[in-house]
């Protein structure tokens, strides 16, 4: 059996720009969050907007993590998913537990709220992500399996340094080539498609600059205006966010 990568994100953290460095990489299998399926058709805890979901996909928990595991007897498998989709039953799983290589994406809610209101104003506190991601750290750590965590910002900063260090820690070799794009988007992000716009007409991860993080505050408290709620969810989930960033990997 080869390892399952596990990338557990939160919405709007740039989780698809590491999704896309994984898959150019060229080694690996990819899925793109899988277990949303469980989460909006399976169970359908919401509808989730901007989402055509495609036919013949494996709905529930049981079924995706079938097919990972079945993927992986012949290859690497990596996926890119959602804490909050498979919390708390994945730690239940222990079977499956054993051949995951567990690592988080975080990125300040500041960005994330505002930029997941600004496509989806009905999202839900649970779907912010990062209390769930926090219960998942802290569970795989009382499990004897403590994950690897890194920050968006710091992937902005110095992508080739933060992403060639994640790679050390979960073992994977080098790769210098996925950091720039030449595959076309992904097929399986068409279902998707209004989510990750940005990203899809992309070829690399744009460093960060001090001009984008000033304006960060200022377009959070516009759109905090008229939907009041994001100031909560951020209040919420800050100290989360905080706990995970204090063990973020530094390259």
């Amino acid at each position: 059996m080869h390892p399952i990568i596990a990338l557990w994100s939160h919405p709007r953290s740039m989780s698809t720009a590491m999704e896309r460095v994984m898959r150019e990489r060229g080694d690996l299998t990819c899925f793109h969050e899988p277990f949303m399926y469980d989460y909006y058709v399976h169970r359908k805890v919401r509808e989730m907007p901007h989402f055509e979901a495609e036919p013949d996909r494996p709905l529930s928990y049981e079924a995706v993590r079938d097919m990972l595991m079945e993927e992986a007897r012949t290859r690497p498998v990596f996926i890119k998913d959602m804490s909050y989709y498979v919390m708390p039953r994945i730690m239940e799983d222990r079977a499956f537990g054993n051949v995951l290589i567990n690592a988080f994406l975080i990125r300040d809610p500041v960005a994330s709220i505002m930029s997941y209101f600004k496509l989806d104003p009905e999202a839900t506190l649970e779907e912010i992500g990062l209390e769930a991601q926090a219960q998942h750290v802290a569970a795989l750590r009382r499990a004897g399996r403590p994950p690897v965590i890194v920050q968006a910002e710091d992937v902005r900063a110095d992508t080739p340094g933060t992403v060639g260090a994640l790679w050390q820690a979960i073992g994977l070799p080098a790769a210098d080539h996925a950091f720039e794009w030449q595959e076309d988007k992904p097929e399986d992000w068409k279902q998707v498609e209004g989510w990750h716009g940005a990203v899809s007409a992309s070829k690399g991860i744009r460093p960060i600059t001090e001009d984008e993080l000033r304006e960060r505050a200022a377009q959070f408290d516009r759109i905090a205006e008229q939907h009041p709620r994001m100031r909560a969810y951020l209040d919420h989930h800050r100290p989360f966010y905080e706990e995970l960033k204090a063990q973020a990997l530094k390259p």
